[in-house]
């Protein structure tokens, strides 16, 4: 019998941008971005059918039900009807993804110190005509550590979930393009303005490799200016793998000191503030080294 060590050359090389055990759906750009038309379709069609078959007693409620619950699945930012969405991280650690939307501002420096002194990592979801007139404060937020995320090219909060799919295209690859260029990588996340992602955002993420990000606990900071009321509200939907949502250059200008009261918050019960893919990374590599370490008996 000849045995064989693993991890010899030739071997395929360990693939890092895989999710690993404890984040298995780290990734998840849309597959089948069309398939609520052809879904949509059939309901209105069948609506039709069976009004002129039976009437429209039973017809109409099937043709407005379906355009209800599209209108819904457009407004609930958590909602998996229309494209694929990470709402949290499936672990059971007290871990929690934060992060950050609407820069870079000016609050953008002072949140990354703030983030150094709380050894905390953070996603920054940046919107592209703000990161264009501020690059440098793109690249140091690379520079620290954190991700950037996909928040539209102009951020239009009022009309953003009625955008038509050219509009709606234009407003993802343009960021994208932006990021891309000035992050020298381009994000990996997309979240939408407000949360309100409409039936023509999966076809605008697909190509662009981009997975939508939700979240599980909310603070409502971009209004609210109290850190008490907002470390409440999270509170109330803090546990293991919650993805955080906050923000900042809020229009109250408290931006900084809601940020701080939430990081002290997680400290003291225990989370610590990580990066998907980085944590995925952290794990995946002891384990590929114990296998390379390893050997396997072949015939």
């Amino acid at each position: 019998m000849r045995r064989r060590r693993r991890g010899a050359p030739g071997s395929r090389a360990i693939a890092l941008s895989l999710p690993s055990a404890a984040f298995p759906a780290v990734s998840a750009p849309p597959r089948r971005p069309y398939a609520w038309a052809w879904l949509f379709a059939l309901s209105q069609i069948g609506g039709i059918l069976i009004g002129l078959s039976l009437g429209w007693r039973w017809g109409l409620p099937l043709i407005l039900g379906a355009q209800a619950l599209s209108f819904w699945a457009t407004l609930w930012p958590q909602s998996r009807l229309l494209s694929p969405v990470l709402v949290r991280m499936r672990v059971h650690q007290h871990l929690v993804w934060l992060t950050i939307d609407d820069g870079p501002s000016d609050d953008t420096p002072a949140l990354l110190d703030l983030l150094d002194r709380y050894d905390a990592k953070a996603c920054f979801f940046l919107v592209g005509e703000r990161a264009a007139a501020r690059p440098a404060l793109v690249r140091e937020i690379v520079r620290r550590g954190h991700e950037i995320g996909n928040h539209s090219q102009s951020h239009p909060e009022k009309w953003f979930w009625a955008l038509p799919p050219r509009a709606m295209r234009a407003q993802v690859a343009q960021a994208q393009q932006v990021l891309g260029e000035l992050a020298g990588q381009p994000p990996r996340w997309f979240r939408a303005v407000v949360g309100m992602a409409n039936p023509f955002v999966a076809a605008a993420l697909q190509p662009l490799g981009l997975t939508r990000v939700a979240w599980s606990a909310r603070g409502f900071d971009a209004r609210e200016a109290d850190p008490e009321r907002v470390v409440a509200r999270i509170a109330r939907g803090l546990r293991p793998g919650a993805i955080v949502l906050l923000h900042e250059g809020a229009p109250h200008g408290r931006s900084v000191a809601v940020v701080a009261a939430v990081l002290d918050h997680l400290t003291q019960a225990g989370y610590r503030c990580v990066l998907p893919l980085q944590q995925a990374r952290a794990e995946i590599v002891p384990q590929a080294a114990a296998d390379a370490a390893g050997v396997t008996a072949t015939p």
